[in-house]
């Protein structure tokens, strides 16, 4: 087991390769483009090419697990053995399962991506919607195994705002996720609770006080840019920026020689945030 923190982890990865974070998302119609079948086979060749165009390239690597999983148990095996490639050679995983529930069932959930099994990342998102209390299996089980969380806070969805925009005590919920993941993290060292905020939005929770990773999903296809990533995040809170592009690097497929290329220019886009 390693014994550096997951936040320690990201800010070297992030000290070769810049804040960028890639996805894989399967999707149908990505697996259409590149020319692959819709079933686990062509699943299976696209994580393929991905792990080889990625593996080494980027700071950290996001799978997208309701993709696999639509595969059934095939579609799982094949996420395993992503995650396991991908960790082998040292590149950070972290898997976007979205995961919140109670109990035992949120315990079964961290010990799947915080432990050693055969899914275990290097990170994993979560949901703190039935109350940020119920994370505590899944932020006990990443303080013990030096892995990472991001919290949903502010996503970027419209329905989102009825719930995280509500207000509480003159806090919005979103900005109370900010607040009690900022607790978690120790001064004087790069944190490993981080938050989840889109990189569309206008408007974000105070995140002064995080000290933790800010992952930014929705750059690119989805209209986040370096200019709004930079007027959305003052100056000190760029170095915990962590900017999520999937679709608009994935498309270039089925070339490596593509993918990088599309990957290597956010990169340089959003190189200002280191």
């Amino acid at each position: 087991m390693t014994t550096t923190t997951f936040g320690e982890r990201l800010a070297a990865a992030e000290s070769i390769h810049g804040p960028i974070c890639v996805g894989i998302d399967p999707h149908p119609a990505l697996l259409d483009a590149w020319g692959l079948s819709d079933d686990a086979d062509g699943l299976e060749a696209f994580a393929e090419t991905c792990v080889e165009a990625f593996d080494g390239m980027v700071a950290v690597v996001k799978p997208q697990v309701a993709f696999f999983e639509a595969y059934g148990s095939a579609g799982i095996g094949v996420l395993e053995r992503t995650i396991e490639v991908l960790r082998a050679s040292g590149t950070l995983v972290l898997a976007d399962a979205k995961r919140g529930d109670i109990g035992s069932t949120m315990e079964a959930y961290a010990r799947t991506w915080l432990a050693d099994g055969p899914l275990g990342a290097d990170a994993v998102t979560v949901s703190p919607y039935l109350g940020f209390g119920s994370l505590r299996p899944a932020l006990e089980l990443a303080h013990a195994n030096h892995r990472g969380v991001f919290v949903l806070s502010a996503t970027s969805n419209p329905e989102a705002a009825q719930v995280q925009q509500a207000t509480v005590g003159g806090r919005t919920i979103a900005q109370s996720v900010v607040d009690d993941a900022a607790q978690l993290n120790p001064a004087g060292q790069p944190g490993s609770v981080g938050v989840v905020v889109g990189a569309t939005l206008t408007e974000i929770p105070d995140l002064t006080m995080l000290n933790g990773p800010i992952l930014l999903p929705g750059v690119g296809v989805q209209g986040g840019t370096a200019e709004k990533v930079r007027a959305l995040l003052p100056e000190p809170l760029w170095p915990a920026a962590v900017p999520n592009v999937s679709r608009d690097v994935l498309r270039a497929g089925p070339s490596v020689t593509a993918l990088r290329a599309r990957l290597a220019a956010f990169q340089d886009e959003f190189a200002f945030l280191r």
